[in-house]
């Protein structure tokens, strides 16, 4: 009996894809960590101020914007594969490019397209990964996805810290991207076409073909796959928009506190009272492994507690760790870092959700556009919040600053209160055509 993209079993092809398809939220997590642990030797040597230490640390999530919201949709028109490993490649050149940097508006222009390489990415990965998997194995791959972020990041605080008292060490930090994103395009070439994709665009037989030698002769494509084309309108139609609004929201208000932790933790923890230099990187360094940890757990209860449920608690409880840091920031330091902790822990759900809701929330012909977009508006809220963060801590102070941050996550309660949905279970195509209440 043929069997269906939805219910084969997990095979090496599968852990190969996701392993490889990580490489952009993993280069995400380690370009945007490094450059906090940079500036605190770049910012006297290149004589930053605020403007500038702002600009730069924001840079990078400018480029996501654009990336985001350009190859989404490219990706859509022309396929999954075609830019799976040359945006790679240009992480590499752009990597090394960086050692050589002599000034600020240099450093903020290699940045902003290492960010424009990396937004590509992340719709081109994340839909060809979700396009092959079966759905028993859907939130599990996209927590995977999730989690690697946080590696990335923690690879980046072990990295900073053994090159912060070496001289020129920001040289160094700044082009070592270019080592993971070399092994990342070793290990994609010969990455096949998404078989949904191709079946979107009526390409039955090259669907069959791929399907049959990733899984088997017994596999088949999935059959309830509709060709379509890809037109931005129909993320605008009735039921869409509203999809797109929540997963926007959810999106900023997951990732923006938590790039703010990451891309000025050393500053953050210093203004707390936790430490200077190593110390505050270390703490860098246990936060990052908390964030790690929280999402091992909401791979499994995104599939026992459901989709929805978990979205709602986790928000509750992040909005209440950021209020404890925001209204107590004398506090003791056991409930600074509990409340760090809390928060940290409870962002695996929604750091999953955010990359599996819009894969499938969304049809084929539109999925990367959706997710690009998404990532796009995501991160020019938070590159706004980047380049003000400095000014809110010199200004405000940590209390207020970190209110600001409990305002965004409540944001992100209350979307997920009006509209998130249960996927639980479905095939991508059921939970594309679920319309939000």
């Amino acid at each position: 009996m043929a069997r269906t993209l939805e219910d084969l079993e997990f095979n090496p092809f599968l852990k190969k894809l996701i392993i490889m398809s990580s490489g952009g939220p993993f280069l995400d997590g380690y370009i945007m960590v490094i450059i906090g642990l940079a500036l605190t030797q770049l910012g006297p040597r290149l004589n930053l101020d605020v403007f500038w230490t702002g600009l730069i640390g924001a840079s990078a999530l400018a480029g996501l914007f654009v990336g985001g919201l350009v190859f989404g949709y490219v990706t859509d028109l022309v396929g999954r594969q075609l830019m799976f490993t040359i945006d790679l490649i240009a992480i590499i050149i752009l990597s090394i490019l960086q050692i050589f940097i002599t000034t600020p508006l240099e450093l903020f222009i290699l940045r902003f397209a290492v960010g424009i390489v990396v937004g590509a990415d992340y719709p081109i990965a994340t839909a060809l990964i979700v396009e092959f998997t079966p759905r028993k194995y859907r939130a599990m791959s996209m927590g995977f996805i999730a989690a690697v972020w946080y590696v990335g990041a923690t690879v980046a605080d072990i990295v900073g810290c053994f090159l912060l008292d070496v001289n020129g060490g920001w040289r160094w930090m700044l082009g070592s991207a270019a080592i993971p994103a070399l092994i990342l395009v070793i290990g994609r070439l010969g990455t096949p076409e998404s078989p949904r994709w191709l079946v979107s665009k009526g390409r039955h037989d090259e669907a069959r073909v791929i399907v049959k030698r990733v899984f088997g002769p017994d596999a088949e494509p999935i059959l309830d796959e509709q060709s379509a084309r890809t037109q931005l309108s129909k993320l605008f139609a009735a039921g869409y928009f509203k999809k797109l609004l929540f997963i926007v929201i959810l999106y900023t208000a997951q990732v923006l506190p938590m790039y703010a932790i990451y891309t000025f933790g050393p500053q953050i923890l210093n203004a707390f009272g936790l430490g200077t230099g190593k110390m505050a990187v270390l703490g860098d360094v246990v936060i990052s492994a908390v964030f790690l940890l929280g999402c091992i757990p909401a791979m499994f209860w995104l599939e026992s507690i459901g989709r929805r449920s978990l979205c709602i608690a986790s928000f509750v409880l992040m909005s209440l760790a950021m209020l404890a840091l925001g209204l107590f920031p004398a506090a003791p330091l056991v409930i600074i870092i509990g409340s760090f902790a809390l928060y940290a822990f409870c962002s695996g759900g929604p750091g999953i959700l955010e990359w599996l809701y819009p894969n499938e929330l969304f049809p084929t012909e539109v999925r990367a556009t959706a997710i690009g977009i998404a990532v796009a508006f995501s991160k020019i809220c938070t590159f706004i919040a980047m380049f003000v963060l400095p000014y809110s801590l010199k200004e405000y102070g940590i209390g207020t600053t970190m209110l600001i941050g409990a305002a965004i996550t409540i944001a992100g309660l209350a979307a997920s209160i009006a509209w998130a949905p249960e996927t639980k279970g479905m095939t991508l195509s059921q939970s594309s055509k679920l319309i939000s209440q």
